[in-house]
């Protein structure tokens, strides 16, 4: 690669501002993402530095590991991009993939510094999830025959947050001890049921949002996911399938984002505006679901986006009220 066409620094931080275009809202709204789930497993109560510095470690670990999955994901994925995102750092030249390999290596490492930093049960975790990405990036999504394989657990990525933010918890700032899990070497792990399945229902919510906006976008990515022998939805059962569950997706999304609203501490605060974002999702997914063949790829794209703004959006509620809260106390 010449100099002129390798755009992208290897520094971390010139790298993320120019890998992809990501919007600054997105960049900002991981932060509040990563805090917002451990924030909402400690509850509204003094903060002292011990739960500010495990909520920076959170945020760290879990950021690092968002772009390291990303990185790997378009590593694995080249013969796909190729053909659906032509314009994506290695298809489009922008960068060698030596010098992407060493990003990869570089947030990967920084991932789990921070998360034994959070806790050793936090590190086990992240590695279990590393080792899980990285065979079904590599190899379980172009060779499992089971339909729709990799939509169905391409999700998971997303699932860790919820557990990372409430297993960081759990094991270094307990708020209950309604059960104890003591290991020999690790951590003991101290929780309430209720707060367990608070957390279950926080994977549902994130399983079906993200998926929805994956359905959706999937579409886009129809031909090079049929060419590489990726199952999903559009590839499995076909495109009008997809947006179809899709949008069933993103109704059961809302459904179980109002159960986390009853079940836990926020207020109003969250609730409006979650109904508010979550409706126009309803409708944009409704619009393509009515969407003529022609139409369809191009809207799929719009949905695709529109779905992961609403996806951020709700953590970035769920961040604000939780602040709005405590300032209020």
């Amino acid at each position: 690669m010449g100099k002129k066409t390798d755009i992208i620094s290897i520094h971390p931080i010139k790298f993320l501002s120019k890998w992809r275009s990501l919007p600054p809202y997105e960049m900002i709204s991981y932060i509040f993402m990563f805090a917002s789930v451990t924030m909402l497993a400690y509850g509204i109560q003094s903060y002292d530095s011990s739960i500010i510095i495990l909520i920076v470690f959170t945020i760290l670990a879990l950021y690092s590991g968002f772009f390291a999955t990303l990185i790997w994901n378009d590593i694995t994925d080249i013969d796909i991009d190729i053909i659906a995102h032509p314009d994506r750092p290695i298809p489009s030249g922008r960068i060698s993939l030596k010098k992407f390999f060493v990003i990869a290596l570089f947030f990967s490492a920084t991932t789990f510094i921070f998360s034994y930093l959070v806790s050793f049960w936090c590190l086990i975790l992240v590695c279990l999830s590393a080792l899980f990405v990285t065979f079904h990036n590599r190899y379980l999504k172009k060779i499992v025959k089971i339909p729709a394989y990799s939509e169905i657990f391409t999700p998971i990525q997303w699932v860790i947050v919820a557990i990372f933010g409430y297993l960081a918890i759990w094991t270094t700032l307990p708020q209950s001890t309604d059960f104890v899990i003591n290991m020999p070497i690790f951590e003991s792990i101290s929780s309430s049921m209720y707060e367990f399945h608070n957390m279950i229902i926080l994977i549902v919510f994130i399983y079906f949002t993200v998926n929805a906006h994956d359905l959706a976008e999937g579409i886009c990515d129809v031909e090079g996911d049929r060419k590489s022998g990726v199952r999903t939805y559009a590839t499995s059962f076909g495109e009008r399938f997809a947006v179809k569950i899709s949008f069933v997706m993103f109704f059961l999304s809302g459904f179980f984002g109002i159960i986390i609203y009853l079940r836990t501490f926020l207020s109003l605060m969250f609730l409006i505006p979650f109904l508010i974002i979550w409706l126009y999702t309803i409708y944009q997914s409704y619009k393509l679901l009515k969407a003529d063949d022609k139409e369809m790829k191009k809207l799929s794209a719009i949905v695709g986006r529109k779905g992961f703004n609403y996806f951020v959006i709700a953590f970035d509620l769920i961040f604000l009220d939780i602040i709005i809260q405590l300032l209020m106390v």
